[in-house]
């Protein structure tokens, strides 16, 4: 439980609805910035300004995935009005306080670190990383299917990259019966793929490898899909590319060339973020009865 904790939960989307309901039935307070929209009332959390929350008692700021833009704006689909973390609010706080993003950016470490708050980025963890690898997935899935007149399986797909997220989805084309061949660089990579039943390839073979795909599908977050690998693409190839900006493709190239090149950032989110929330939800609820522990066994010492 989380009796006597009282947490921020600043601006968001439908995944914070689930953050909010997971919090409130462990007998957190919260503090809701940026939700004046949301039409549904929770036992146990309160609407507020972002000024009119008491900061001196916040024990945890739950930021949205995408945390702050670089001046500290906050997105949240619930509001019209400007929602801003500053330093004089996060100074406000009391030291054990701790923010909670999925990413970062320049301005948040900054901030974090000018008050000297701890800054928990959650999708640098694995386990959220492998559990929203899920509805990213399935979320190419959809993709693939709209933007192709041609059936999964029986297809020739090429995944670039054999991490967290390449895994899952060169798993799920593969056992839609798509002929599967991935890229990677690490020898025990390979060696899983080919374990796995799929082709693995090394990325530095990837131009020849390109010449019969039809879908392509990078998750890798550095530039692979070069004009030179695209050049090698037949014209109805279509990439998806799950990586986080800039991507991994050189759009403006598949641009030039006719083809179809697709940023697909952020699936969870879009496909399932009832499931993406619920996600969030238990890895922060997890960490935030740590968090409560820990302070409680400082007390005791």
């Amino acid at each position: 439980m989380l009796t006597g904790m009282q947490i921020a939960v600043i601006g968001g989307d439908a995944r914070e609805l689930e953050i909010i309901t997971k919090l409130t039935e462990l007998d957190a307070k919260l503090f809701l910035a940026g939700f004046e929209q949301l039409n549904h009332a929770y036992l146990g959390a309160v609407k507020e300004k972002m000024e009119d929350i008491p900061f001196f008692e916040i024990d945890a700021i739950i930021l949205p995935v995408a945390g702050t833009n670089h001046e500290g704006v906050v997105e949240t689909i619930f509001s019209d009005e400007r929602v801003v973390l500053t330093k004089d609010m996060l100074q406000a706080t009391p030291q054990h306080c701790t923010v909670y993003s999925g990413i970062s950016n320049q301005y948040l470490n900054d901030l974090t670190k000018r008050t000297n708050r701890k800054l928990v980025k959650l999708f640098e963890r694995d386990d959220v990383a492998i559990y929203n690898s899920i509805p990213t997935a399935e979320g190419a899935i959809m993709i693939a299917i709209q933007n192709t007149d041609f059936t999964i399986h029986g297809s020739n797909v090429v995944v670039l990259g054999f991490g967290r997220v390449g895994m899952s989805v060169a798993r799920a084309f593969d056992q839609l019966g798509a002929n599967t061949k991935v890229g990677a660089r690490k020898s025990e990579h390979l060696a899983r793929i080919s374990e796995m039943g799929m082709t693995p390839f090394h990325l530095k073979d990837l131009k020849n490898i390109v010449r019969d795909a039809d879908i392509v599908i990078n998750t890798i977050p550095h530039l692979v899909v070069t004009a030179s690998v695209i050049a090698n693409m037949p014209s109805h190839t279509i990439i998806i590319d799950l990586a986080s900006k800039p991507g991994g493709t050189d759009f403006r190239y598949a641009e030039k060339r006719g083809i179809k090149a697709i940023s697909a950032l952020s699936l969870p989110g879009i496909v399932a973020p009832k499931t993406a929330g619920q996600i969030l939800a238990n890895v922060l609820a997890k960490l935030l009865k740590e968090d409560v522990f820990q302070r409680k066994e400082n007390i005791s010492l």
